[in-house]
C-alpha cells in the first residue's frame, strides 16, 4: 500500500488531537476534582448524580421549612410562658385582694394593675411572627384577639339570655336592678355606677324597650329576660339581680369546630346529614348504586375535589331505615332519611355530599409524608368570647357565661374572661367575686400549661426530623462523591503517563515528519 504524505499527515493530527484530548479532560478532571462533568463520562453515574441532587434540593426545603416552623414554635413557647408568668402575678394579687384585711381602696389601687395584666393577655394573644398572627388561624394578617366589653351576672336567668353591649368605658359598670319583671314587658328601675359602687345613678327602662343607658355605654338585653329587684335603700343587697359591664376579649380569627356536609342530587342533605371524626380536608362522597338507606350502598370518595376516585366502597345492608352510615378518610359520614317530614328514605345514585371541615391549622411539610402544625386558635388558648360563622351572636368560649352563681362557685379555664371578671369585682370592691376568680386562674394556667406541652412536643417532632433530615443529607452527599468524585493520587499518575503518551507522539511524529528521500541522496 502506497502511504501518501497527505495520509501520514492526517494521522499524525489524528494521534495528536486524540493524545491532546486525553490531557485536556484529565486536566479538566484535576480542576473540578470530579471525574463526571457531563453526561457522556458516565451517562448512568449522571443520572445517579442527578437523582440524588434531586433529593438533596428536596432535602433542603425541609430543612428551611424547619426553620421557619421552629421560628413559629419557638415564639409561641416563649409568649406561653410570659402569659403563665403574668397568670402567676395574677394569681398573687387575686390572693391579696380575696382577703377581708383590705380595703375597698386597697381593692381598687391593686384594679390598675389587673388590668394592665389583662391588656397585657391580649398583647401577647396578639404575637405576630414575620408579620403573622400565630393565634388567628388562617386569617394571619390580622389581629386575633380585640378588646371589647361583656357582662357577667349573678342571675342564671339573665346569663343564659342574649345581650349585646356598645360604647367604651375605662372603668367596670355595676348594675342593680329595682323592679322585678321581664324585659320589655313592663317599665323596669335600675341603677349603675361607674366609679367602683361609691355613687349610682338611677333610670327605668321603658316598656317595649330592651337597651339599658349607662351614659356611654348601651347594653340590649333579649326581650323577655326575667330579673329580680334588689333593695332600693341598700346598694349591697345580693338578693336580686346584678350585672357586671367589664372588659372582655372577642377572638377574631378562624376555627375547627364544625364540620358542615352538602348535598347535591339529593334531598337527604343539609340538616340530614353530619360527618364526625377529624378531617383535614374536603372529601367528596358519590354514591354510586343504592336504592335506600338500609339497602346495599355502593359509594365512591374523592380527596382532590372530584378528579380521582376510590372506588368500591361499600355499606353492607343492615335494616335500618333511619339512616346509612359510610366510612370515609377521617371519620364517618351518616346520612339520615327524611320520612319523618314527609319525605323518604330513598337514596339514589350519583347524590353526592361534600364534607366541608373548618380548617385553621397552618402545616409545615417537614419530611415526605409528615407535617407539623405551626399555629394555633387563640380561643382555644386563651378563651374570650367568640362569634362563630351562621352565629346571631358572640358567646362566651367554653360555655361558661357567667362566673358568680348565686352561692356556687363557677370555675372556667377561660382565661381572659377570668381576668375580666378579676378586673370587674377588683374595681367594684367585690371580694367573693375575687375569691371565686382565683380558683378559675389556677384551672386557666393549667390549661395554658398543657398548651406550652403541646408546643413543646412539635417543636421537640422539628428537632428530631432536623437530625433525620442532616443525616439523610450527610448520605446523600456522600453518595454522589462517590460516584462523581476524582481520586487526586490516581489523576496525577494518569495525568503524567497522557504528558509523556502526548510527548511522545509529538517527537515521534516530528522525527518522521523530517524524513524524506533526499536525506539520503
Amino acid at each position: 500500500m502506497r502511504v501518501s504524505q497527505q495520509m501520514l499527515f492526517k494521522t499524525y493530527v489524528s494521534n495528536m488531537n486524540r493524545s491532546l484530548t486525553d490531557l485536556v479532560e484529565s486536566n479538566i478532571q484535576a480542576q473540578t476534582q470530579k471525574k463526571v462533568n457531563k453526561p457522556s463520562d458516565d451517562p448512568v453515574g449522571m443520572a445517579r448524580i442527578l437523582d440524588h441532587r434531586e433529593t438533596l434540593a428536596t432535602v433542603e426545603q425541609y430543612r428551611n421549612n424547619i426553620d421557619t416552623a421552629t421560628g413559629w414554635l419557638t415564639l409561641s413557647d416563649s409568649t406561653l410562658n410570659q402569659a403563665s408568668t403574668i397568670v402567676t402575678r395574677a394569681r398573687g394579687i387575686a390572693q391579696q385582694a380575696a382577703t377581708g384585711s383590705i380595703t375597698a381602696e386597697n381593692r381598687e389601687q391593686i384594679s390598675y394593675e389587673a388590668r394592665q395584666l389583662f391588656q397585657q393577655l391580649i398583647s401577647l394573644a396578639n404575637t405576630e411572627y414575620e408579620g403573622k398572627s400565630i393565634y388567628a388561624g388562617h386569617k394571619v394578617d390580622n389581629n386575633a384577639f380585640k378588646e371589647t366589653l361583656w357582662m357577667t351576672t349573678n342571675d342564671s336567668n339573665v346569663s343564659s339570655q342574649q345581650f349585646s353591649i356598645e360604647g367604651n368605658t375605662d372603668k367596670s359598670i355595676v348594675v342593680q336592678f329595682l323592679d322585678s319583671g321581664d324585659i320589655g314587658a313592663t317599665d323596669l328601675d335600675y341603677r349603675f355606677s361607674k366609679d367602683g359602687g361609691k355613687t349610682f345613678t338611677t333610670k327605668t327602662l321603658a316598656s317595649g324597650d330592651n337597651t339599658l343607658d349607662f351614659d356611654g355605654v348601651n347594653m340590649s338585653l333579649e326581650a323577655g329576660t326575667t330579673v329580680k329587684a334588689n333593695s332600693a335603700t341598700d346598694t349591697n343587697d345580693s338578693t336580686g339581680t346584678w350585672m357586671w359591664v367589664r372588659p372582655t376579649a372577642q377572638y377574631m380569627g378562624d376555627d375547627q369546630d364544625a364540620i358542615n356536609v352538602v348535598g347535591m342530587n339529593t334531598d337527604l342533605a343539609g340538616g340530614r346529614t353530619k360527618a364526625e371524626g377529624v378531617f383535614t380536608e374536603d372529601v367528596v362522597v358519590r354514591i354510586d348504586s343504592a336504592t335506600t338507606l338500609q339497602s346495599n350502598i355502593t359509594y365512591s370518595y374523592s380527596l382532590d375535589g372530584g378528579i380521582n376516585w376510590v372506588e368500591g366502597n361499600v355499606k353492607e345492608a343492615d335494616g335500618i331505615s333511619s339512616n346509612a352510615v359510610l366510612s370515609i378518610p377521617g371519620g364517618i359520614l351518616t346520612i339520615y332519611s327524611n320520612a319523618g317530614a314527609s319525605g323518604t328514605n330513598i337514596l339514589s345514585s350519583n347524590s353526592q355530599f361534600v364534607v366541608r371541615p373548618d380548617l385553621a391549622a397552618i402545616n409545615f411539610q417537614i419530611q415526605e409524608n409528615e407535617y407539623v402544625r405551626v399555629n394555633d386558635v387563640g380561643k382555644d388558648i386563651f378563651g374570650g368570647v367568640y362569634k362563630a360563622p351562621g352565629q346571631s351572636g358572640a358567646g362566651v368560649v367554653f360555655n361558661n357565661n357567667s362566673m358568680l352563681t348565686g352561692s356556687n362557685t363557677s370555675t372556667t379555664q377561660n382565661l381572659l374572661e377570668t381576668m375580666g371578671n378579676l378586673v370587674a369585682f377588683l374595681e367594684t370592691n367585690n371580694q367573693s367575686g375575687v375569691q371565686e376568680c382565683l380558683e378559675s386562674l389556677k384551672t386557666s394556667q393549667q390549661h395554658l400549661l398543657t398548651q406550652v406541652a403541646d408546643v413543646g412536643g412539635r417543636e421537640n417532632r422539628l428537632s428530631v426530623a432536623d437530625n433525620v433530615l442532616s443525616s439523610l443529607e450527610l448520605n446523600e452527599k456522600d453518595r454522589i462523591s462517590h460516584i462523581e468524585d476524582i481520586d487526586v493520587g490516581e489523576l496525577m499518575t494518569q495525568i503524567s503517563q497522557q504528558q509523556i503518551v502526548y510527548e511522545a507522539v509529538l517527537k515521534s511524529s516530528s522525527m518522521i515528519m523530517n524524513m524524506n528521500l533526499l536525506n539520503y541522496i
